[in-house]
């Protein structure tokens, strides 16, 4: 039940919705995904703020809440540690894919990665902090958010071993950061050819009621 839960809250269309209400199909302008960044490049500031926010917290309600909320529905007394920390892990990794994965969009999401922040603010904090450190520095040096995304996907394995002796944080870290590099191999390919989108570069102009 935690893993169903945690699977519909993630497979909320935040992004594709933000677009509906703007009579854009986010998902045939600009890139076509319906991640905040996106967003922030077709719907501009305010909708990709309220993507990005809305899209983490999906994923830190998950693993902060949602086991809770399932143990007292189910009347599921005396857990321990071990069995909430598992617990933890099958929400995290289920509201990622749902985010990713999203049942209402034909099983074709977003990039994961702010519902993967708020999930590691919930479960590893210092690996959160240390992949937003790596995002923010390799954004701006090189003005790639998929670059940045990327070098944060890496840093989670290394700074969760870093912070942590369980074995299986350090699998799920690891486990979520090939995940999202696997999400960008699009955006891996348009680096590789050097037609990848920069932070400032002039967005391409929305189709308004594209894709109705």
């Amino acid at each position: 039940m935690t893993a169903l839960a945690a699977y519909l809250l993630g497979s909320i269309p935040t992004g594709y919705l933000a677009g509906r209400m703007k009579g854009i199909d986010i998902r045939t302008v600009g890139s076509g995904n319906i991640g905040a960044t996106n967003v922030f490049r077709i719907l501009g500031r305010t909708a990709g703020i309220i993507v990005l926010v809305v899209d983490g917290l999906k994923g830190w309600v998950a693993v902060e809440w949602g086991p809770v909320w399932v143990a007292a529905l189910l009347h599921m007394r005396g857990l321990g540690a071990a069995d909430l920390e598992w617990l933890r892990i099958i929400a995290a990794m289920s509201v990622i894919l749902g985010h990713n994965y999203t049942c209402w969009l034909r099983f074709k999401g977003g990039k994961g990665i702010a519902t993967s922040a708020g999930v590691l603010a919930a479960l590893i904090p210092p690996a959160f902090a240390a992949g937003v450190t790596a995002w923010i520095v390799v954004c701006l040096l090189t003005r790639y958010v998929s670059l940045g995304s990327i070098a944060a996907a890496i840093v989670l394995p290394f700074a969760t071993w870093a912070a942590h002796d369980s074995l299986r944080l350090i699998v799920i870290a690891g486990v979520m950061g090939v995940l999202a590099i696997y999400k960008h191999k699009a955006n891996i390919q348009r680096l590789m050819q050097g037609t990848e989108n920069k932070i400032g570069a002039k967005k391409n102009p929305p189709a308004t009621g594209a894709g109705a």
